[in-house]
Parts: C-alpha cells; structure tokens; sequence
C-alpha cells in the first residue's frame, strides 16, 4: 500500500504525478500533479488500477476536496506531432504549472522525468508505493476516462463508454469498419492500417 516515506525525505510541499493514457489508440494522454493535505487525507488511496471505477470516482471527489490538484492534457493531434513519450512529458510538465504554486519536490511515477526546473525524482512503480502519486494516478484515471465516456456520446461506434479507447475487439473491429475519427492517434499502427483510402 502507498505511504508517505518518499514525500517526507523531500522539501515541501510534495507534488506527485502520474499520467492516464499511454497506451490507447483514441483521445488525450492526461497527466494530474497532487499536493496532499497536511492532515485529513482520504482513506484508501493506490494505485488506480487497482481501484473500480466507483472507487476511484469517489476518491476523485474527496481529494478534489481536499488537495492542489494540477491537470495537464496533451490531444491525440498533439500526440501524432510530438510522439506519446513527449507528449506524456509535456502534459506532466503542464499538470505541474497548473498546481497554482511551486512545489518544493515532485515525486514521478516511471523512470524518466520531463525537462524541467523543479527539483524531482522519478520513482519505477510510484504509484503502489507514493500516497501522492497514487492520488495522481486517481486523478489522471478518473479525468481522462470522464473525457473518453463523453467522447463516446459523439462517436459511438468504437465503444469508449466501455473501452475508454485502449485497443479492445469492438474498438478494432470499429476502426477496420468505420476507419478513424478526428480524435484518434493517427501515429498509432492500428489506427493507420485502418485508414480508409479516400
């Protein structure tokens, strides 16, 4: 379960990030940055991908309560013109500056860090292990699955209400159907063997 180890051997105030998104073949890659409270953090915080859905909007809404809360979002068309890793960085370094106020440290979930100023510390595994970043990483979930699930209203046949654009059977067999909309990753294989010729 994630604690607060790390965050106490760093200046504060303490932001994790974590981001949402990596891997998916239609909308945003979201990063969230989180300072937590001194006191009165809710319960219950890790990983998000070990959370339901339920739970983590639930955590969503008592750490938007409670905590600095930072979002950095990066578009599909962004991502085809700088590539995911960049794009994944960018929008971290965007969560970061919406915080409102410097940090003191900022705590990563993976192994690399964006180009950036603050002082910081990448952390392989952060999420299960950082009570911050795991906040982040509930965050960044919660945000851009919100984000897909609306999409899904306009684009309703590749089936994000489910698969939030990660490349499940439906979303494939959409995508070899009905070829790609505006709001998928044109720079990702599966969506640019699906393109329709014109």
């Amino acid at each position: 379960m994630p604690g607060l180890k790390h965050e106490k051997l760093c200046l504060a105030p303490v932001a994790g990030v974590d981001e949402a998104g990596r891997g998916p073949l239609a909308g945003p890659v979201v990063a969230a940055a989180v300072i937590l409270p001194a006191k009165g953090i809710p319960r219950g915080l890790d990983d998000s991908k070990k959370l339901s859905a339920a739970e983590r909007a639930r955590l969503h809404g008592r750490l938007m309560d409670c905590a600095t809360i930072g979002i950095g979002i990066c578009e599909a068309e962004e991502i085809d013109s700088l590539n995911i890793f960049w794009a994944t960085m960018k929008a971290m370094t965007l969560a970061v500056e919406a915080l409102g106020c410097p940090p003191g440290h900022v705590l990563v979930d993976g192994n690399r860090l964006p180009r950036w100023t603050w002082q910081a510390t990448a952390i392989v595994g952060g999420d299960g292990i950082s009570m911050s970043i795991a906040a982040a990483s509930i965050i960044a979930k919660h945000t851009r699955d919100t984000i897909m699930i609306t999409h899904a209203e306009a684009y309703p046949h590749y089936g994000w209400h489910s698969n939030k654009g990660y490349a499940a059977p439906d979303h494939l067999r959409a995508l070899r159907e009905h070829g790609p909309c505006p709001l998928h990753r044109r720079s990702f294989a599966p969506v640019a063997q699906a393109v329709l010729p014109f």
